[in-house]
């Protein structure tokens, strides 16, 4: 990659600098599968696709009333896939169809 089409300090996601100061690619960081952003939490459990208002607002009453847990990582809240399906097996045994 050429450094002169690069602004000053702004480097692609896939590119760092080596110790001699070269631009190298490295792999892009990828996304951890069993935790899973709000977002990506409100898209499992399918909480965009239904009639709700605010499936974010729905997430978290479901986390403050504690038939979720959520897991501290950094400034964020994330959510572990397993207490995802965790969550829907135990909504889903107290009401099957």
């Amino acid at each position: 990659m050429d450094d002169r089409v690069l602004p000053p300090g702004i480097l692609p996601p896939a590119f760092q600098r080596d110790a001699s100061g070269k631009l190298v690619e490295v792999s892009p960081a990828t996304p951890c599968p069993e935790l899973l952003t709000e977002q990506e939490a409100i898209r499992y459990l399918r909480l965009d696709a239904i009639d709700i208002d605010n499936p974010e607002e729905t997430l978290r009453r479901y986390r403050k009333s504690g038939l979720i847990r959520g897991t501290q990582v950094g400034k964020c809240v994330r959510y572990r896939r397993k207490e995802l399906e965790a969550f829907l097996d135990r909504v889903t045994e107290r009401n099957p169809r």
